[in-house]
């Protein structure tokens, strides 16, 4: 550490934002707004979101020793090396990159998310969680007090709180009992420590807490207010000492590993040993959030755009993991979902599906399809990265860079794929942000290949209805539904039909039956 801990990074952490703006100087603006501040002092407290990056750095070169820069960005095309027999590609990053163990939590905090971190002991994980906690506000001991600690014998009272025993004596119904609830309940900050070790049904009272902010006991009720959730786990592969039920599971917004530790840093841990170095007790001011700021971040947010070209390439990626063929009869129920809850065993109906290449069908990789849950989770922290890096709109980047981290626990993968038997593949078995991340990329690849960003009927189609049918004939109504059923009878004539393609035809299905019950309802008021 060069810099004493208590030093935030000088304005604008990113280089040239400001810059550009193309505003001249005019004297009727200088009456306007006074006159210019004085060198070394700021007329207006920083924005937000520079504030959000200054904390960013802070930790990353005081907090945590954390080396990494997996979030790479890049403003020109980046070196690259190749090193070792798997050939492994180093990539030196020609723009501001990050680190995915510091920003993603940062980024839960801001949206209000649930984080998961899970690595081996010692890793920083609950130390990453108590830092986002001071950072929101909270005194460092109030934080450590309301960590709930997995462990076997947790019972529902020990995670929420006790009925007051002279209320268990003396009432007359369960309206009449108080609860001792725990102060953990009503923060802002939830931090769960090896949450894989907590019993099942204790597990349950948990959910209900994530899943709608309100505990539960006796029949009395705590209504929760909204906060960043933080969990963490050794293992997230079932070596807790309870097996995760499912639906917790996926209350989680996001999944980050926490890093090796790099020995060429050892200097760093001596330094710290010596000064006896708490990071948490020297968070400077500077970067310590209110409610009311974040509350604010939130609101701008949710104003970050997302564009429709963009939007469009999301919608692609993720129609192609539902379809399943044989999976149902008719069209609606030929999904992932419908052989989940069936008794059939998964590989059985996957082999029944001969003729596709399996190593180009991006659907036979996995065992499930996205749900709204996750595909929201996907577009809320693209928004917030985006924020984060001070731009106005979602780019491509950004959403490549959310994706294995919100779909890591998400997507459960198809091992046996076909994909996976390739030499170059089989790592990805092991790596599932790679795989992801080579999922979309394969995604983005054959969308560009079947050039629908210049011609998407379906999106022309879907505009068009979207304009609205006030006022439309009978005469361009019918003209409509001739369109869409000429579309549906080219894609017949491709044969084969992929998770993208099934997405496509429902959509046109339900033009087809909007249109349809419009021109009954005109015909009949002629």
């Amino acid at each position: 550490m060069t810099n004493p801990p208590g030093k935030i990074s000088e304005s604008p952490t990113i280089p040239n934002k400001n810059q550009g703006s193309g505003k001249k100087f005019d004297i009727g603006s200088l009456l306007e707004e006074g006159l210019l501040p004085i060198a070394g002092e700021t007329s207006h407290s920083s924005s937000l979101d520079e504030k959000l990056r200054k904390a960013y750095f802070w930790i990353t070169n005081f907090a945590i020793i954390n080396p990494f820069y997996d979030i790479e960005y890049n403003d020109s095309p980046p070196l690259k090396f190749t090193l070792g027999d798997s050939k492994s590609t180093v990539t030196l990053p020609t723009a501001q990159s990050y680190s995915s163990f510091v920003l993603l939590p940062l980024l839960t905090l801001i949206v209000r998310g649930k984080c998961l971190l899970v690595g081996g002991p010692g890793r920083g994980k609950t130390a990453s969680a108590i830092l986002m906690g001071v950072i929101a506000g909270y005194p460092i001991k109030e934080i450590k007090r309301a960590i709930q600690h997995g462990q076997p014998q947790m019972t529902i009272t020990d995670l929420l709180g006790n009925p007051l025993p002279s209320d268990m004596m003396q009432a007359k119904s369960m309206d009449e009992i108080k609860i001792a609830w725990r102060k953990w309940l009503g923060m802002q900050i939830k931090i769960i420590d090896e949450y894989n070790r907590i019993p099942t049904r204790t597990q349950s009272a948990l959910l209900t807490i994530m899943g709608d902010n309100y505990a539960e006991i006796y029949d009395q009720i705590y209504e929760c207010p909204e906060a960043a959730w933080y969990l963490t786990a050794n293992d997230d592969a079932g070596g807790g000492t309870y097996q995760v039920i499912e639906a917790l599971r996926d209350r989680i917004d996001i999944v980050v590993k926490a890093p090796h530790f790099n020995t060429r840093f050892i200097k760093d841990l001596i330094q710290r040993v010596e000064e006896g170095y708490k990071p948490e007790t020297l968070v400077p001011k500077e970067i310590v959030f209110s409610e009311a700021e974040i509350k604010t971040i939130n609101s701008e947010i949710r104003n970050v755009i997302f564009p429709p070209k963009l939007r469009r390439r999301m919608e692609f990626f993720t129609s192609q993991f539902e379809f399943m063929e044989y999976a149902g009869e008719q069209l609606e129920y030929k999904t992932k979902d419908t052989a989940k809850l069936s008794t059939v065993d998964f590989s059985v109906l996957s082999s029944a599906e001969t003729g596709k290449d399996k190593t180009k069908d991006l659907g036979s990789q996995t065992k499930n399809g996205l749900s709204v849950r996750a595909i929201f989770t996907c577009i809320n922290y693209a928004k917030a990265l985006a924020y984060f890096r001070g731009l106005n709109e979602v780019s491509l980047d950004d959403l490549s860079h959310v994706l294995p981290f919100v779909l890591h626990d998400k997507l459960v993968q198809n091992a046996d794929s076909p994909f996976f038997e390739d030499a170059e593949n089989k790592v990805y078995r092991s790596d599932r942000v790679s795989w992801i991340r080579k999922l979309f990329s394969l995604s983005l690849s054959e969308y560009d290949r079947l050039g629908l960003d210049k011609n998407d009927v379906i999106s022309n189609l879907s505009e068009r209805f979207e304009e609205g049918l006030e006022g439309l004939s009978a005469k361009d109504t019918k003209q409509r539904l001739v369109e869409i059923e000429k579309e549906i009878e080219v894609m017949a004539k491709q044969r084969k039909l992929y998770g993208h393609m099934f997405d496509d035809v429902l959509k046109l299905k339900y033009l087809h039956q909007r249109y349809t019950n419009y021109l009954k309802w005109v015909e009949s008021n002629v």
